[in-house]
């Protein structure tokens, strides 16, 4: 009888653990789905032709509308990639409507153009709001122009926007320049630009969602007002320049990453003291194996000597810094 009563104790116990795992694993998929805010990846390269790595571009996905923070060359495609593969519907191309230049580098704006027109003919049937540094204006005013016969063709009495469902009015965009400060609010996000360190005006943002704060800081040297832009941030994104591969590169480029961005080592630093629960790494440089211009491989190198594995870069990160950090890559999904 006694054995009965222990073998049923020990039955029991056992379908209370399990109830309790499965209560567990709910509750967390449940608090996983009611999340409200995503952050995608749509580009974490840089100025190298790196074909795994789209030009620098991030989606801040609030419910089903989709913030941008700059727009590098493959911006597009790679938004359809992200709606259709990581299930996103809110970058589709036609979904896209507001976007934050953090400076005008090309490799953080060459898909400018992509994002305007593209974005009209697949259905966006508003101007695009863009937000940026002194100088959008201009260029925003002379992509039009270059793209003058297009808008012509496309809205002219024949022209295919003009068909029932569409609008001719998709392809304009209101471009504004910006200050320090609050630049951008509706009912899902506040937006605060804050001033960064480039060879350009440059901006980090803020963005302050109902269930999440994010901060991304664009090309910069440290800046303490990344670090109060974060503290205790949700997600810091960040760039990160290897300290290996900077010291085989020649002399003026090591002089402009000392000048106008952050080092691995001055990251560890910063993150510590700005204190996100997840630093996200983007935006490093890299050259895959066969990628680098012969004049800047050293002698007698081979053909990845310039190459920042991702363990090389966890190795520099992780033995200065001890909070969590992923190396952020295309389409990934925070």
């Amino acid at each position: 009888m006694k054995t009965l009563r222990t073998a049923a104790h020990l039955i029991l116990t056992m379908l209370m653990a399990v109830a309790g795992v499965s209560q567990e694993s709910t509750s967390h998929s449940a608090s996983h789905q009611a999340a409200r805010t995503k952050i995608v990846l749509l580009g974490t390269g840089t100025p190298v032709p790196d074909p795994d790595r789209s030009g620098p571009a991030t989606a801040i996905v609030v419910d089903d509308r989709a913030y941008l923070v700059d727009f590098g060359p493959g911006i597009v495609r790679r938004a359809e990639s992200a709606a259709l593969t990581r299930r996103v519907p809110a970058v589709e191309p036609g979904n896209l409507r507001v976007a934050f230049a953090t400076h005008l580098h090309s490799d953080h704006t060459a898909g400018y153009s992509d994002l305007i027109f593209t974005g009209w003919t697949s259905g966006r049937r508003v101007p695009l709001e863009v937000y940026g540094p002194a100088g959008l204006q201009s260029m925003t005013e002379h992509i039009l122009q270059a793209y003058r016969v297009d808008i012509e063709t496309r809205t002219n009495p024949d022209g295919p926007m003009r068909d029932a469902g569409r609008s001719p009015d998709g392809w304009k965009v209101n471009a504004h320049e910006i200050r320090a400060g609050v630049i951008y609010k509706d009912e899902k996000v506040t937006v605060t630009a804050f001033v960064t360190k480039h060879a350009m005006e440059s901006y980090g943002y803020r963005f302050e969602t109902p269930d999440r704060t994010i901060v991304i800081s664009g090309d910069t040297n440290p800046v303490e007002a990344t670090i109060n832009a974060c503290n205790g941030c949700d997600v810091l994104l960040h760039e990160a320049q290897p300290l290996e591969l900077l010291a085989k590169l020649p002399k003026s480029i090591q002089s402009f990453v000392a000048k106008y961005h952050t080092t691995t080592e001055q990251l560890a630093e910063l993150a510590s003291k700005a204190k996100p629960k997840l630093l996200v790494i983007y935006h490093t440089i890299s050259f895959p194996p066969g990628v680098a211009p012969p004049r800047l491989l050293p002698p007698n190198a081979g053909a990845d000597a310039l190459y920042a594995s991702p363990d090389l870069l966890q190795k520099e990160i992780g033995s200065r810094y001890s909070g969590k950090f992923v190396i952020g890559n295309d389409l990934d999904v925070y």
